[in-house]
């Protein structure tokens, strides 16, 4: 009888693993997110140039895929719209610029729920695009479009709506050589940062 009994009991835990780890395997290992940005680019100056950066809004538009609870890849692609001006002594130089965004990240998120809030951080790299607009007012002659290379970091919390829905507030940072639109009047070899706070909806599958 105590053996049938053990026996009983083990099988039970055994049972309640096996739904646990099944649960575990139905989480929905991919999303897309869209987000609402923000785009502020910290003053700088070299070789005799400062620089400034006009503060803008943008979108961002992600797909992640968890690899399990804690681990993930992230793609990126995100737009901005803002004015590079450039001061050198008596002159200003201003150059209004679509700023396209691709990026990569690892995102390591906490692996438990609190409040049904996840939050993660996330590291990657990839690029930011400058192409000059050729607005009257914003243009400078021979300005070409140039790409950056950046270093990306960042952290967010999602919030939990649904299996499948939820709300995500994220920061993003961006560490980054100026642009010179290849013309050398505006070269000034300056690392910059623009920070890049966002709001949005992700739908997870």
């Amino acid at each position: 009888m105590r053996l049938t009994t053990k026996f009983a009991v083990a099988a039970m835990v055994a049972a309640s693993l096996c739904a646990a780890e099944a649960e575990a395997q139905e989480e929905p290992k991919q999303e897309i997110a869209a987000q609402g940005t923000g785009f502020f680019t910290k003053d700088s100056s070299g070789n005799g140039i400062e620089q400034h950066s006009t503060n803008s809004g943008g979108f961002l538009v992600s797909y992640r895929y968890h690899f399990n609870r804690w681990l993930a890849t992230e793609g990126s692609y995100g737009y901005d719209r803002n004015e590079q001006q450039s001061f050198t002594g008596a002159r200003t130089f201003n150059v209004q610029t679509n700023v396209h965004q691709a990026t990569g990240a690892f995102v390591v998120t906490a692996p438990h729920s609190f409040l049904k809030l996840n939050p993660y951080v996330l590291a990657g790299t990839g690029a930011l695009v400058f192409d000059p607009t050729g607005n009257t007012g914003g243009f400078v002659s021979g300005a070409d479009t140039q790409a950056r290379p950046v270093f990306l970091y960042g952290g967010g919390a999602d919030y939990k709506l649904s299996r499948h829905f939820l709300l995500r507030a994220e920061y993003r940072g961006f560490v980054y050589e100026r642009p010179d639109f290849g013309l050398e009047s505006l070269h000034s070899g300056a690392i910059t940062h623009t920070a890049q706070p966002s709001a949005g909806i992700v739908f997870r599958f």
